[in-house]
């Protein structure tokens, strides 16, 4: 299994190495073969979880399950040229989602490996994926980044690449502006001893309604709604066996209000959408539902239908829901927020809503929702002029495999069982998406430095 329109034309041997420290899950091994067409050389990770599913989805990848400093590149390689040496050492320890955790200088010292790889092998091209607060990189004293020495490390990393014969930049990129549903933001350092100049790609995607004054006019950006998988619905809010955290009800409540109530165009469910059940509560996502004899609905690309005096006609309108800090979520027509290690963090949550009459029908849930206005005009939402009551409310969390598109991975990536055939739980599916390098991002990078010697080596 390899995504490469190229991929049969290629004698493997006769080409440089590909390798892929800290493979993880494999989203960089997953970009860089869409970018060479051909599968990754050599995985490593310590975690025999990720290198199941490693392995799983790039059965061709020479794979080592051990730490990347117990594996020495001079024998690995067995002579080999590298021609790319990926890095994605573990973040946790410079992110600011660390909070007040006590650091620890061997987790820290990770990156300190991909030295070895330019001492011992000499890369023609590294890359190294980090969070954007790498730059930071220093001493630490008693557990804690030294404020004084701040990038003190990262700049001597630098230093000693250049002593190496490495030409080095970095700089941050934001995954959806490479078409992923993501906006993950990352810093990517590239260093190069073949005199070439580096190249950061420029974007592909961007916000449909913020397109630049000057130059190319870029793509819509993914979004959400592009990953959320309509046909599961979501559970009510209300009258569950057990009861929602206050602190989501309150998130949820929030949400509504900006995004349902207060928008100005709140999003609609797409057409395509699964109908589940036919019931109200099960109620509509693909369509405008007319419960009312003899008809089956409209498409909402359409207009509304006639209104009777005994129609019902039912939507639902849908964004997500970020349980992180005091943050209430984000639209669903925008890319998906970080997803970070736990990964179990962002839902959906979905307004079900019914043709508004006046007749002092409303469902009153002030409890949970004690910042909307109750009574006849509770949860009023104006759509296309038209005016809708929330009838209900469901949330549910993003299952994996939608997290894994969001993060750009292939639909047939392989994310619940591994090659033995033995199944991944949830927790450990999530766990391998999150903080996982956007497969479109690494293509586009990789494209953009390492592909244009493809052709030279396959003539040579």
């Amino acid at each position: 299994m390899f995504r490469g329109s190229n991929q049969f034309e290629l004698d493997i041997d006769a080409h440089s190495l590909i390798v892929d420290n800290f493979a993880g899950g494999g989203g960089a091994s997953t970009g860089i073969e869409m970018a060479v067409g051909r599968p990754v050389d050599i995985a490593i990770n310590h975690d025999p979880d990720a290198i199941a599913m490693h392995k799983t989805n790039h059965p061709l990848t020479k794979h080592y399950c051990e730490s990347v400093w117990d594996v020495n590149p001079i024998e690995v390689c067995n002579g080999r040229p590298v021609g790319l040496a990926w890095f994605s050492p573990d973040c946790k320890h410079f992110s600011k989602a660390a909070g007040g955790k006590p650091l620890e200088k061997k987790i820290r010292g990770l990156a300190w490996v991909a030295m070895r790889w330019a001492a011992l092998v000499k890369p023609r091209i590294i890359m190294l994926e980090n969070v954007e607060e790498f730059v930071t990189w220093g001493p630490l004293i008693d557990g804690k980044a030294c404020q004084k020495r701040k990038g003190k490390t990262f700049n001597s990393f630098v230093r000693q690449l250049r002593q190496h014969g490495y030409k080095v930049e970095w700089r941050e990129l934001i995954a959806s502006d490479y078409g992923c549903p993501t906006i993950r933001k990352r810093f990517f350092l590239c260093a190069r001893n073949d005199g070439k100049a580096i190249t950061f790609p420029a974007p592909t995607h961007g916000n449909p309604k913020k397109q630049p004054a000057k130059g190319k006019m870029l793509k819509p950006w993914k979004t959400a709604a592009d990953i959320i998988d309509w046909s599961i619905p979501c559970k009510s809010i209300f009258n569950r066996e057990k009861p929602l955290a206050e602190a989501t009800l309150k998130r949820i409540a929030k949400g509504i209000q900006k995004f349902v109530i207060e928008a100005s165009e709140p999003f609609i469910a797409p057409t395509n959408a699964k109908l589940i059940g036919g019931k109200n509560e099960d109620l509509c996502l693909s369509f405008i539902a007319k419960h009312f004899t003899g008809v089956t609905g409209s498409d909402l690309r359409q207009p509304l239908a006639t209104v009777t005096t005994k129609d019902h006609n039912a939507l639902v309108t849908s964004h997500m829901i970020k349980m992180r800090g005091t943050n209430i979520g984000f639209p669903t027509d925008e890319p998906v927020h970080t997803i970070t290690a736990g990964g179990n963090h962002i839902g959906e949550v979905r307004a079900f809503l019914m043709k508004y009459y006046g007749q002092g029908t409303g469902q009153d849930i002030k409890q949970p929702l004690h910042t909307i206005r109750t009574g006849d005009c509770f949860g009023l939402v104006m759509v296309h002029g038209e005016a809708y009551q929330i009838i209900d409310i469901g949330m549910r969390m993003l299952e994996p495999h939608e997290l894994f598109a969001a993060q750009s991975f292939p639909r047939d990536y392989i994310i619940d069982v591994d090659h033995t055939g033995k199944k991944y739980s949830k927790a450990k599916q999530v766990a391998r998406c999150g903080n996982s390098v956007p497969p479109l991002l690494a293509a586009a990078l990789v494209r953009a430095n390492y592909c244009e010697q493809i052709n030279i080596e396959k003539v040579a």
